[in-house]
């Protein structure tokens, strides 16, 4: 279970490896008044790339694996 509150600066390992992209962090979460999330971004940690992502795809563990593996 992943929890909302906690996701700024969380690890997270991609297991489909694109562009050398392995290992990220999320690096910006934005909330609205009632604490949901309503931004996401992850960041590679190899080249600082970032992308806006939907938090609840990192619940698919055929995609991603929590801490850098």
């Amino acid at each position: 279970m992943i929890s909302p509150k906690k996701l700024l600066n969380s690890k997270w390992t991609k297991l489909q490896v694109n562009n050398k992209e392995r290992h990220f962090f999320i690096a910006k979460v934005t909330y609205d008044d009632n604490g949901k999330v309503i931004e996401c971004l992850i960041q590679a940690v190899i080249n600082n790339n970032q992308y806006d992502i939907d938090w609840r795809q990192l619940k698919d563990s055929a995609i991603w694996r929590s801490g850098w593996h």
